[in-house]
């Protein structure tokens, strides 16, 4: 059963950060999109983190709408950042080149610290 998004933004310094909850799938993309849309309210956002709950799932159709996410900050310039995921969803990011566009950290600090 899927699980609803809710995506909570949270800054430190100067990292915005996105903690999502619920299934990441294809109906995800208006929560994604309005959360990262609504950064650009806050002023110049160069950082941001996506943190996802430690048992997030995640389809094709949610990696897809990833991937936008991804190619909106490359235009934008920013640098972004994801943790929170299972072993498998970094293999299966690895895989999919979602790692050439975004770093992938084990926990919060390791984040914070390298970004």
């Amino acid at each position: 059963m899927e699980q609803k998004n809710e995506i909570k933004l949270e800054r430190d310094d100067d990292i915005a950060i996105l903690k999502i909850q619920g299934d990441i799938t294809a109906q995800s993309e208006p929560y994604i999109n309005e959360a990262y849309k609504g950064l650009s309210e806050q002023g110049e956002v160069r950082k941001i983190l996506l943190k996802f709950e430690e048992d997030a799932y995640i389809n094709s159709g949610g990696i897809a709408v990833l991937i936008q996410i991804l190619a909106q900050t490359q235009k934008n310039q920013q640098k972004i950042g994801i943790t929170g995921l299972s072993e498998h969803f970094k293999k299966i990011f690895r895989m999919v080149g979602i790692t050439k566009f975004a770093g992938i950290y084990d926990d919060l600090e390791a984040a914070l610290k390298s970004m």
